[in-house]
């Protein structure tokens, strides 16, 4: 990879829908040197696979985040699985796991079962990841696109129509709405090993003031090592970053510990990413089951 690649991949995290002539021309090179980037990162799987990536509050469910050290990662999905879906999996180096589960009952009695249930690992933190800033509104038409997308989120227009039945400009309209929502995303799973001499990293930010504000201040100072944008959870943010150089990962952790209203820093270095999307296929095989137009009022009703 060079530098070049991982500002594509970087675009393609945040966005894999974005025409490559779009992101060709953010990073002054052309649509089709891009396409040829783009294969070839795919080729060396760097690029594992796209994904959609729905936030489980819009379909009416809940979401355990836990880090956790010690014991084999399919013994830790083995219990969790007793308590929900699991959504995000990353072993990092180190013997640290970030991981995350889908529940649909009471998230606090669900937290209490899976600590248990873990209880011989050493759990660093569990808590419940809430954005009160995630808003969405999906009707049944959106549910059918997603329900297509969730197995190609990069499929043309012209498809996703002959496989749904509807218009190119419903089409259109829905994923104007889709990819301005805050709750979707059309991002990728990429392989961490596989990425040459560049590394990278997430940094598990604290905060003690107004998250928005320190938000600013990161992206103003970071955005360079941004790899995608970061995640917001009530007092914390998780920024995604990349750098050529691992002793400059500990100098971007400092730097980020040095602005005004950071708490607490912790830094994890994946190995492997897992994203899976059973829950939100069963999610979205009720939700079409619905009789109502719009998923939200079926789900707070």
């Amino acid at each position: 990879m060079d530098k070049l690649d991982i500002q594509i991949l970087s675009h393609l995290l945040n966005n894999c829908r974005k025409p490559d002539r779009q992101i060709g021309s953010e990073i002054s090179i052309s649509g089709v040197a891009v396409k040829s980037r783009i294969q070839k990162m795919i080729q060396n799987k760097i690029i594992e696979e796209f994904a959609l990536k729905i936030e489980p509050p819009v379909l009416g469910f809940s979401v355990l985040y836990f880090v956790v050290i010690g014991k084999e990662m399919d013994h830790i999905l083995d219990q969790i699985r007793l308590v929900g879906e699991p959504f995000y999996v990353v072993p990092c180096v180190g013997g640290v796991t970030v991981c995350s589960i889908v529940v649909k009952e009471d998230p606090a009695k669900k937290m209490e079962l899976a600590q248990n249930l873990l209880r011989d690992v050493r759990v660093l933190s569990i808590f419940e990841a809430k954005n009160p800033d995630i808003r969405s509104d999906l009707t049944k038409t959106d549910i059918e696109i997603i329900d297509i997308l969730l197995k190609d989120p990069r499929l043309k227009i012209e498809m996703i129509a002959k496989k749904s039945g509807f218009s190119t400009k419903t089409i259109a309209r829905s994923l104007e709405k889709l990819q301005n929502d805050e709750a979707i995303q059309f991002t990728l799973i990429y392989n961490p090993k596989n990425m040459g001499e560049f590394i990278p990293f997430a940094v598990l930010v604290g905060v003690k003031g107004d998250i928005k504000k320190t938000l600013v201040k990161l992206d103003n100072v970071f955005s360079e090592s941004f790899l995608q944008k970061p995640f917001v959870h009530m007092n914390q943010i998780v920024l995604f970053m990349y750098t050529n150089n691992v002793y400059k990962m500990d100098d971007l952790a400092q730097k980020v510990h040095e602005i005004d209203g950071i708490q607490s820093v912790d830094l994890f270095m994946p190995k492997t990413i897992t994203f899976p999307q059973k829950w939100a296929r069963d999610a979205i095989v009720q939700a079409k089951k619905s009789k109502r137009l719009h998923l939200m009022s079926e789900i707070h009703s």
